[in-house]
Order: structure tokens, then C-alpha cells, then sequence
């Protein structure tokens, strides 16, 4: 591995059936005051919400709560949210849902003490919090983003047509605490389970597909990705399996929690690409990236032959025999492809709303990274989303 890098992830985890009992051990560790945050109410339906409530009062804790936090969400359910935290006087904030609850927990929990706007200040000026940070536990109950075990925060800015992430550095933003029951996963559709199982492999392709040297975190994220695959296929034919669904939820925190990233400088166009068309479109995060990652990969394919020659190996099993580095590569990406369609995915941004019209639009609002094989200019990234279509 090339160069230096810091490690750090504070947030514990307890995993497995049962798991929110141990609410008991971490709620005393906190004030009064906590502020339930969960989404449009599936957790009403499921008891999972109820089973909360129960073991927060059993704490002894004043509870006020935020519903209705919507998939991808939105700066004004933000400033929505500072008012109630602030009125309640939040001592701690208590996230039950998906990836996107975790998120909008984490953005409110820099924002609620902010003397700024927190719009400007995280995902303008990307600037760290400079006031008091709300801890955040989180109990998960949709796998996918990692948001469970790291710093980041996406928000959608509607009037600007914006959706911007901050991964912050500041290790008080990340959950405390994160509980992982399998089981709660399983009432998902199909479609937002395929979705997110997507959105771990992006994850873990986002660091992959960086850097020319021989890293330990290459190895790892081949770990994870082959595991995902086989409990993927798994899961797709069989939605209760639980030991599919409980591999696919502990291979998502491992695949966000930074620990792949390390001595990599690490991609994240999928991300920028995918953002831009959720800003515009509203679409479902998992759908976004899978609609447009075979078109950004087969663009940059020449510029990361190697690293592509090694995942179609390691990855997908293509023998390389007879092949050119290109024919290996092409085959690495043709066997995903395969797999997508398997699972059901979008392939297209076209199913997601987006006309050609559009794209000259959709591609302003993507963010441009630098970490990757090749650094997309502004022709190129339309390019990108007209071959998505």
C-alpha cells in the first residue's frame, strides 16, 4: 500500500434478531431529551416503532419525533426538523429506518446548534461542523447506503436541483451506536431490496476501481463483492432467507464504513452521475446508480484496463484464456451486466424519467471527482448520461 492514511470508526454495532434490546444498555448513556426520527411509517406497520417508543420511555426519556423523512431528503424537511430539535432541546437523536432516516440524522445533528445555514456551510463550503454536534444512534431497517457506521449526509436541495453528500471528517457526526436485526429487513419490496444490494456494490466499486498498487483494500472489497453476489442471488429467489439478508446487511456496513478506502484515492463518479439524475428525477438511489454505471465504466474502461482485467477475473470468474486484456475486461463488465438484469435493476435513466432534453441539464448538477481513472469533462459526462438513456 502507497501512502499514508488515519483510521477510525467509533460507532458500535449489535447485530442479529433482537438486536434493539440492547437500546437498554446505550439510552442511559444519553440526556433527557431524544428526538425519534423515522420515514413515511412503514415502521408503524411492522412494530418496529412501537418497540422503540416502548424502550425509550422505559428510559425514562421525553421523546418528541420527526416522521415522514422521505427517501431522498430534502433541505426543507431539514430545516423542519432544526425547528423541532431545537424546541425540544435535543440531547439525543434516535434514527429508525433506512439509509436515508441515518442520513437526515446526521445532517440535523450538525445543523441543530449551526448559527449558519447548514446548506451553505456542509454542502456548499463542504465546511466541518464549528458548533456542537447531537450524537446519533441509529436502528436500521433497509440495507444499502452504510450510513449506519460512517459520517455522511446526502440532502436535496429541490429549488436548485441539487443532491450533494458531505462525508465529514469530524468523527462526532458518525452514529454512536448502530443496531443491525436482519430480520427487519424483510418486509422490504423486492424492488428497493434489489436496490440497495446495488448500492453496496457501487459502494464498494467506487473505492475499487482507484489507484495502481498492490493494496490490501483491493483484496477486501473482492471479498465483499463476491459474497454479495452469492447472497444476491440467493436472496432474489428467496426474500426470508436470513442468512442471505443477514450477509447483504453486514457486507453493506463494511462496504461504507471507510475501512475499503484506505490508501485509496477512490472514484465516486457512479455517485455524482447517479445524484444528479435523483435530484432531477426523485428516483430511488440504488436505481439511479445502476442506470448509469455500465455506460461510465465502458468510458473509462481504457484508462483502468488493469484494475479491469483484475475484477473480471476475481470477480466475475472470466478465464482469461485466448482473451486480450480487453476481451477479459469487456467479459468482467458483460457478466455484471448479467447480473443486474438478474436482479431486476434499471439499466436505463430513460426508466427513471429522464429524456434527452434533459441531459444537458442533469449534467450540469453532477459534481465532478478527481479520484478515478479519468477525470470527466463536461462533454464527456453528457455523454455518459446520453448512453444511459
Amino acid at each position: 500500500m502507497l501512502g499514508n492514511f488515519s483510521y477510525c470508526n467509533p460507532t458500535k454495532l449489535y447485530f442479529g434478531k433482537g438486536a434493539i434490546g440492547y437500546l437498554k444498555e446505550e439510552l442511559p448513556k444519553y440526556g433527557k431529551n431524544v428526538v425519534l426520527i423515522y420515514g413515511g411509517g412503514s415502521v408503524k406497520k411492522n412494530g418496529i416503532y412501537d418497540e422503540a417508543l416502548r424502550l425509550l420511555r422505559e428510559a425514562g426519556k421525553n421523546v418528541a419525533e420527526i416522521a415522514g423523512v422521505m427517501p431522498n431528503p430534502t433541505l426543507e424537511k431539514l430545516y423542519e426538523g432544526m425547528k423541532i430539535a431545537r424546541e425540544h432541546k435535543a440531547d439525543f437523536l434516535l434514527a429508525v429506518g433506512g439509509g436515508s432516516v441515518c442520513d437526515y440524522a446526521k445532517a440535523l445533528a450538525v445543523s441543530v446548534h449551526c448559527g449558519e445555514d447548514p446548506w451553505e456551510k456542509y454542502y456548499v463550503r463542504f465546511e466541518e461542523p464549528s458548533c456542537e454536534v447531537v450524537p446519533v444512534g441509529c436502528v436500521l431497517t433497509m440495507v444499502g447506503t452504510g450510513s449506519e457506521m460512517n459520517a455522511g449526509a446526502v440532502i436535496t436541495n429541490r429549488e436548485q436541483k441539487l443532491k450533494i453528500g458531505h462525508v465529514f471528517a469530524d468523527e462526532k457526526v458518525m452514529p454512536r451506536f448502530a443496531v443491525l436485526d436482519p430480520t427487519y429487513t424483510f418486509t422490504l419490496p423486492h424492488y428497493q431490496m434489489v436496490a440497495g444490494i446495488y448500492d453496496i456494490f457501487s459502494h464498494i466499486c467506487e473505492q475499487y476501481f482507484s489507484g495502481e498498487d498492490d493494496n490490501t483494500s483491493d483484496y477486501l472489497a473482492e471479498g465483499l463483492m463476491r459474497s454479495l453476489l452469492h447472497s444476491s442471488r440467493i436472496a432474489n429467489k428467496d426474500m426470508q432467507n436470513y442468512e442471505a439478508r443477514s450477509n447483504i446487511m453486514w457486507t453493506a456496513t463494511w462496504a461504507l464504513n471507510t475501512l475499503i478506502s484506505r490508501g485509496k484515492t477512490t472514484d465516486w463518479m457512479v455517485h455524482m452521475l447517479g445524484q444528479a439524475v435523483g435530484a432531477y428525477t426523485d428516483a430511488t438511489h440504488g436505481m439511479t446508480l445502476s442506470a448509469v454505471s455500465l455506460a461510465y465504466y465502458r468510458h473509462i474502461l481504457p484508462y483502468g484496463m488493469k484494475k479491469f482485467v483484475r475484477f473480471a477475473e476475481n470477480v466475475w470468474g472470466v478465464d482469461p484464456a485466448g482473451k486480450s486484456d480487453r476481451e477479459i475486461a469487456e467479459a468482467g463488465l458483460s457478466a455484471m451486466e448479467a447480473w443486474m438484469k438478474e436482479l431486476g435493476l434499471v439499466m436505463n435513466i430513460s426508466e427513471l424519467g429522464v429524456t434527452g432534453e434533459m441531459v444537458k441539464d442533469v449534467a450540469g448538477a453532477v459534481l465532478v471527482m478527481q479520484g478515478g481513472y479519468k477525470v470527466l469533462g463536461r462533454e464527456e459526462i453528457e455523454a455518459v448520461l446520453a448512453e444511459s438513456l
